[in-house]
Order: C-alpha cells, then structure tokens, then sequence
C-alpha cells in the first residue's frame, strides 16, 4: 500500500493490489459491450475511477485490521482458490436444507457461541462472511477478546444442543462444517 499527501495535511493510503484486481474484475463483468472492442473508452475510464474508489477503500480499511497474516505467499492464495468450490458446495446444499426445512416446517431456531480460536481479524471475518452466506446461518455477533461468534441457526439439532449446553460453547465444526479448518490454512 502506498500512502499519497493530500491537501489539508492527511494522506490516502492506496491499495495496489485492490486497483488491479477491482480493475481486472470490472473488465472481466463488462466485456464485450463494445460492438467494435472489447471495451469501450468511456467504459475504461469508468473502469479506473471505480477501481481507485475501491483502492483507497480498501487502503483505509486495512490498517485497521489488526492481527492480519501476510497475504503474499502463493501457498495461502493456492488454498483461498481451492477454498471457492467448498464454500458453493456448501452454500448449495444448505440452499436445498432450507428449502425442505421450509417445505416441512422443521425448524428449530438458535444462538449458538463457537469459538474457532482464530488469532487474526481476517480469518475470523471471513469464517463470519462464510457463514452468513450460507443459507440458514447468521453470524450475529463477534466477541472481539476472545474471538468467538455468536451464530443464528436455522436449525440446532439436539445432539449439538446437548454438547454446547454442556460445555457452554459449541465446537466451530458442528455449527460451519468445515469452513474452520479451511479458513484457517489461507487467513491465519
């Protein structure tokens, strides 16, 4: 990230990396508008104006994230990847739980406390970001001390129950499937 002067004396920390992939991204939804190119100029233009929004977005928001692991290694980028298909996978089936949940009326609501035992923000906000896009979970709320989620569930079965009332906590795999352990190999 590079950090440019401003007027008035603050400064705009500018993410390269966020302008390069939010400018490939942009290339990549609006290809082909143009009949004669690929892209038409004004299309372009918008193209880097929206990708250097996003960039110093995403530059302010980044040193206030505390506890981020180094994002630069091929092995984390290879697993956040090969991490894409899994969670399809699960967001579909959990898609078609709720549909037949819904089509019976077998729902059985609840709050449920899991505790990943993430020491980074990142890798507890993308297991947070997981979940919510699975149908039929929420995560409510972050304890940001101890790093642990409050999740809604559309459906607490009753030996989870059993085990989280038990210990008064649920294990991460009982509520998000697997989405724990793989989040930890590329964000912790």
């Amino acid at each position: 990230m590079r950090a440019r002067r401003v007027p008035g004396g603050g400064s705009v920390r500018i993410s390269v990396p966020g302008f390069i992939g939010a400018f490939l991204t942009y290339l990549f939804l609006s290809i082909g508008s143009d009949p004669k190119y690929f892209w038409a100029v004004e299309e372009i233009i918008a193209g880097v104006i929206g990708a250097l929004l996003v960039s110093i977005f995403i530059g302010s928001i980044m040193p206030a994230i505390k506890r981020r692991p180094s994002l630069t290694s091929p092995v984390r980028w290879a697993y956040a990847i090969a991490y894409l298909p899994i969670l399809f996978w699960q967001m579909l089936k959990a898609n078609l739980d709720v549909a037949y949940r819904v089509i019976t009326g077998k729902i059985n609501p609840g709050i449920v406390k899991i505790n990943p035992g993430y020491k980074s923000d990142l890798a507890l906000a993308v297991l947070a970001n997981s979940i919510t896009l699975t149908p039929g979970t929420l995560s409510v709320d972050v304890n940001e001390k101890t790093n642990e989620l409050y999740v809604h569930v559309l459906t607490v079965k009753d030996d989870i129950l059993k085990e989280c009332k038990k210990k008064k906590r649920c294990r991460p795999e009982l509520v998000s499937g697997r989405f724990p352990i793989w989040v930890r190999r590329f964000a912790e």
